[in-house]
């Protein structure tokens, strides 16, 4: 075999020195875990995002939001989560083609542009999930929180148990850290002892109102953040308790524009 020239030698060498790097995984990014004393936030869905609001975290809709918004957001130093339905189908999505008929069930009570998911059988639409996640990593949001993952406590037209809802919850928490993402669990209080070392922080809605936030305190307990919305009550009706609790709470109103928005004073 004819001999390289010193020269291409070490061309040749630092070629397969790069080939390796190649291979060498890159560090993943430190992922973002809220703690209780994070600060207020802003849970908004509708509208132009009002940059304005002295919150700490953004909840914002992943369809809607510009990474343009997210970078805007960050700037200021706040963190930003990824609204992402879960369980439920919406027809005005732009990937609502890609769920195979048999995985819709009923109307989401109050919501007629929705229908429950058959999560049982989460395999068949589990890559429009993922797309959805990734779409909220490439635009630079920190975390995503997944709506509707209560479907067992619901009459959604299918048989979902408990273990049902663990298993799909479970999966959409890895999904999220495969990412990168902090993962959100949304509303199934009754089953976060089994889920709260799966998931970085919760997301309640008037847990106050129902007396039922004493189901996330595991999240508390671990140093995770809960984030809480009330639709009903006055601040001045929960704000104390929020407190006690450790909780990040707001007053708003359902139809989660911009404003109203009453942050409850941060906990001691």
């Amino acid at each position: 075999m004819k001999l390289l020239a010193r020269g291409n030698r070490i061309a040749v060498a630092a070629m397969v020195v790069i080939g390796v790097l190649a291979m060498v995984p890159v560090a993943a990014q430190a992922r973002w875990r809220p703690q209780p004393s994070i600060g207020p936030w802003q849970l908004q869905l509708q509208g132009r995002i009002d940059r304005s609001i002295p919150a700490s975290v953004f909840e914002t809709d992943g369809d809607s939001t510009s990474r343009a918004t997210v970078n805007a957001l960050h700037r200021r130093g706040a963190r930003i989560t990824c609204y992402l339905d879960a369980g439920s189908w919406e027809s005005y999505r732009r990937d609502r083609t890609r769920f195979p008929r048999s995985v819709l069930g009923r109307r989401y009570a109050g919501y007629p542009n929705e229908r429950w998911l058959d999560i049982r059988r989460f395999r068949l639409f589990g890559g429009v999930i993922r797309d959805r996640v990734k779409a909220c990593r490439l635009k630079g949001f920190d975390g995503v929180e997944f709506d509707n993952v209560n479907a067992w406590e619901n009459q959604t037209g299918f048989p979902i148990t408990p273990s049902d809802q663990l298993r799909y919850n479970r999966w959409l928490a890895g999904l999220a850290h495969g990412y990168d993402l902090a993962a959100g669990l949304k509303n199934d209080g009754p089953q976060v002892g089994a889920l709260v070392d799966r998931f970085d922080f919760a997301v309640v809605e008037q847990c106050f109102q129902y007396d039922e936030c004493g189901q996330y305190r595991p999240f508390i307990e671990r140093g995770k953040a809960v984030f809480s919305v009330e639709y009903d009550l006055e601040s001045a009706e929960f704000c104390g308790r929020a407190a006690e609790m450790g909780f990040s709470a707001i007053a708003k109103r359902d139809d989660l524009f911009a404003l109203p928005w009453v942050p409850c004073p941060p906990s001691n």
